[in-house]
């Protein structure tokens, strides 16, 4: 399995997870949404960046980015339906393109800081 792929599957499932956990605490416990979103996402973009950083392989990240975002769409529509909430097929549309293409910004974006670190540093 190429690089890019696996990055891409393992990251969209790690998305997919906190995307599922910060809707399980939005259901209930609405007032206390603040926190679990922050972290997440900064546990979601510190994982593309020090993975990007870490990386000896010139992996291709957009590749890996875009796998990311529909994965992500389709595991966290599917762990909402069945662990959080009464989600439908109907989400699913809105998770493939919008939600997608956010979540592959999430992971392109720290992955090209990471790399030019690396380029950066001796």
């Amino acid at each position: 399995m190429r690089t890019w792929m696996t990055r891409g599957l393992a990251l969209g499932a790690l998305h997919a997870v906190a995307q599922v956990v910060v809707a399980s605490v939005r259901v209930h416990s609405p007032e206390s949404l603040t926190m679990p979103r922050t972290v997440a996402l900064a546990v979601l973009v510190l994982a593309a960046a020090v993975w990007a950083f870490l990386d000896r392989d010139h992996t291709n990240w957009l590749l890996a980015s875009v796998v990311t975002g529909l994965v992500a769409g389709l595991l966290g529509v599917v762990g909402q339906a069945l662990l959080v909430d009464a989600t439908e097929l109907s989400s699913l549309g809105v998770a493939l393109t919008g939600g997608a293409a956010f979540t592959a910004l999430l992971v392109l974006v720290p992955a090209t800081i990471g790399k030019a670190l690396v380029k950066a540093s001796p």
